[in-house]
């Protein structure tokens, strides 16, 4: 049984796929993933995929988000072992090879409507996201997650048979993170602002997903404008490191503990040419106050319907120590993460990560602290910057967009 590879790479909320070309020696004409034999060991089958890649495609630098487990695929008396992947890619321009008859970026449900080679929506679900990815994820940030959920969201509508089936998916989604208020909020949009049909509703989440990383996009380009020569920050942030990127400020950032987001993103910052000095977190504040930044450039998981600011523990001690520096604090987000409700919703870090010893010690691992709206000078999003009663505005709006479940009920 031969074992193939598969690669499904992704920009965005698109993958991109591949028609076989008459060079190749099985299905041509049929739509298909990047894909090619493997030639080594099975189990680092993901060496073939890189390979396949860089092949047919050009593409040289590639995320890897997922190995799907091995599925047998069978058409008539052929069987191939499928090893499904799934890369983030940085951009859609790529270099095909002579294997490549034609390629498009597509809505992966589209998949479905074409002449694929066998088995080619079963190995994108093996690699696409799902619920459970959703709410276990602890790389990402609330922004990347909250899209990745309405991939699900568009997915799981593309084979439901009714709306109820897809209606308990959005139902399972919402509650996925809680702390996470773009989530929800981007979910309950799509089930409010659609006919309650599993079409609609995979047509409603695939645009919606496309317009909340436009509006991410817009947060990072306004929260650049803030920036001035130099920036503290702490955590992993995608749209603060998008503003910083943009603005190209010298940037102090705190490391971040227990899981240290704040190292990576020091050495990405500093892989792109920027003046970037990273810090422990209980030194932050000090740092902080020999250096005289600009601003104080921190993410969101959460704005409460208040106008504080949920983020990664470290950011209220951080906003402390500019409010004694006398340095503006701006959180950068969404609108889609202001919460309807002033309701904190954390979450705790394994207590091992701070203490495995055998002592009667109480660990206190949080993840996320709260940050009163005092100590923030505004909240920037793709509106513009908010103070704590526009935010209440915003809390209204996703209040209303909440109540398409009592409706359902």
């Amino acid at each position: 049984m031969p074992h193939v590879v598969t690669c499904f790479p992704r920009h965005r909320t698109h993958v991109l796929l591949a028609r076989r070309s008459d060079a190749v020696g099985t299905y041509a004409g049929r739509w298909a993933g990047i894909s090619g034999y493997v030639e080594g060991d099975p189990a680092d089958a993901e060496a073939d995929a890189r390979r396949e890649l860089r092949e047919e495609t050009g593409v040289e630098s590639a995320t890897l988000v997922r190995a799907g487990d091995p599925l047998d695929v069978r058409d008539g008396d052929r069987t191939w072992t499928v090893h499904p992947f799934l890369f983030e890619v940085a951009s859609r321009d790529i270099d095909p090879n002579e294997e490549i008859g034609a390629h498009e970026w597509v809505s992966p449900p589209v998949i479905r409507e074409r002449e694929t080679v066998p088995g080619l929506w079963d190995a994108y679900a093996a690699v696409a996201p799902t619920v459970e990815t959703v709410a276990t994820d602890d790389i990402h940030g609330s922004a990347w997650l909250s899209v990745r959920a309405l991939d699900v969201l568009r997915d799981r509508a593309a084979v439901a048979e009714t709306a109820d089936a897809v209606v308990a998916v959005a139902r399972e989604l919402r509650a996925a993170r809680p702390s996470m208020a773009a989530v929800a909020n981007r979910v309950n949009r799509v089930m409010a602002e659609t006919d309650r049909t599993p079409a609609a509703i995979r047509d409603r989440a695939q645009a919606a997903a496309e317009a909340a990383l436009d509006a991410d996009d817009a947060a990072a380009a306004r929260a650049a404008e803030r920036c001035g020569a130099s920036v503290a920050t702490l955590s992993r942030s995608g749209t603060v490191r998008a503003a910083i990127r943009e603005a190209t400020p010298s940037v102090l950032i705190g490391e971040s503990r227990p899981a240290r987001e704040g190292v990576d993103v020091a050495a990405a910052l500093a892989d792109d040419g920027l003046d970037v000095t990273l810090t422990t977190d209980a030194a932050l504040s000090s740092e902080l106050a020999g250096r005289d930044p600009d601003a104080v450039l921190v993410g969101a998981d959460a704005v409460l319907a208040d106008g504080s600011v949920v983020n990664k523990v470290g950011t209220r001690g951080l906003a402390l120590a500019a409010a004694r520096e006398d340095v503006p604090v701006y959180a950068v987000a969404a609108t889609d993460k202001v919460r309807s409700d002033e309701r904190f919703e954390g979450e705790t870090g394994d207590d091992a990560d701070l203490y495995d010893g055998s002592a009667p010690v109480i660990v206190a691992n949080p993840i996320f602290d709260r940050t009163p709206a005092d100590l923030v000078t505004g909240v920037i999003t793709e509106r513009g910057v908010l103070d704590a009663a526009a935010v209440g505005d915003v809390a209204a709006e996703h209040e209303t967009h909440a109540r398409w479940d009592e409706e359902e009920s």
